[in-house]
């Protein structure tokens, strides 16, 4: 509405009604502060732990935590393919570790043939097993796909058995030197995991390019729609014509491969493999996803939001290690994280839902 005085012409004062009332409502700051949780909190890891010890904000300790979150926002992000389908993924700390153990294996004793032992360069050894996790990512889809077998089911089995097969992959044992061996020419192994580029960690730049990878697929490809699709109404996609067994089986088999990459990032970094490696990291993985805003029931979450996930996660287990915290409360501490993440995520769908309805 507008006035015109002496020849100017003002635009009166809009008139209050249920849209600037929703605008400005408690509800409405509420809803904002609950979809910014995840920042908000790290903002607040940050100011607590820098109070409490004056190197949590040194150089080298922000590249050491940065690193450390590279490897579990890398399997956070396959993990959060899974769930956006309504899925879940708990073998991905088995599979990490299954894949270091195998490129273990073939960087310090070869591949063993009658009367020959073959060595593989760095580069062959790291595609090795990536394809390794990919390839038990695939059967985790088949089995939940083809078999109908429930996806907490499948991967819990799963996490056993990968974890075995690592073991059986040396007995147990460990194999200590990754170096490698000019002559075999299979040297180079340390790169991903230690070395640096332009004064970041190569690990960082590796989950920037795997975090830009995922964003591109989810916010520009038809896979990406058809994976929201399916974890919102899978009855309404199969409608739709989407396979989404199809669907499924591929966002199972990109958190295998994001597993495998993260946990040959580790084995890098220790210089050795072990069995045990990467052990309860599928916590963190779901964890990072969760607290960065993926809905558990599917159809909801960015890639964004899991990386930021991942920091919190990371910078709250290196926060609590170096003021002193046992190992023991360091898991109370996660599982609460979990448990609180999901609980806030369901205080926001209420809140929209309320503020639709109003």
């Amino acid at each position: 509405m507008t006035a015109t005085v002496k020849g100017e012409t003002r635009s009166a004062p809009a008139p209050d009604g249920p849209a600037a009332a929703s605008r400005w409502s408690p509800r409405a700051g509420l809803l904002l502060l609950l979809r910014g949780r995840t920042a908000i909190v790290l903002v607040l890891l940050i100011v607590v732990f820098h109070t409490l010890s004056p190197h949590y904000l040194s150089d080298s300790n922000l590249l050491l935590m940065t690193k450390h979150v590279s490897i579990n926002a890398i399997l956070a992000i396959g993990v959060t393919f899974v769930i956006l389908t309504g899925g879940i993924d708990l073998s991905v700390g088995s599979i990490a570790g299954l894949a270091g153990m195998i490129c273990g294996g073939l960087l310090y004793e070869g591949l063993r043939l009658p009367g020959d032992t073959v060595y593989f360069s760095a580069v062959m050894v790291i595609l090795i097993g990536i394809l390794a996790g990919t390839g038990v990512g695939a059967l985790n889809g088949l089995l939940i796909t083809r078999l109908r077998v429930a996806p907490f089911i499948a991967t819990l089995g799963m996490l056993y058995v990968a974890r075995g097969f690592a073991s059986l992959r040396s007995d147990g044992g460990t194999f200590p030197d990754l170096a490698g061996r000019p002559a075999r020419g299979n040297t180079g192994f340390s790169i991903i995991g230690v070395n640096t580029w332009l004064g970041l960690p190569v690990a960082v730049w590796i989950m920037v390019v795997v975090a830009a990878a995922a964003i591109l697929v989810t916010t520009r490809t038809p896979f990406g729609r058809r994976v929201y699709a399916v974890g919102g109404n899978e009855r309404a996609a199969v409608l739709a014509g989407i396979r989404t067994g199809r669907i499924k089986t591929a966002t199972y088999m990109i958190s295998g491969a994001c597993a495998a990459l993260a946990g040959l990032l580790l084995t890098s970094e220790l210089g050795a493999a072990y069995p045990d490696t990467a052990t309860t990291y599928e916590l963190n993985a779901i964890a990072a996803a969760v607290l960065g805003g993926t809905s558990l029931f599917g159809g909801r979450g960015t890639i964004a939001g899991t990386v930021m996930g991942a920091f919190v996660i990371g910078f709250l287990s290196d926060g609590l290690v170096l003021v002193g915290v046992s190992a023991f409360w360091q898991l109370v501490v996660k599982g609460s994280v979990i448990v609180l993440a999901v609980v806030m995520e369901q205080a926001q769908q209420r809140v929209q839902a309320r503020m639709a309805a109003h």
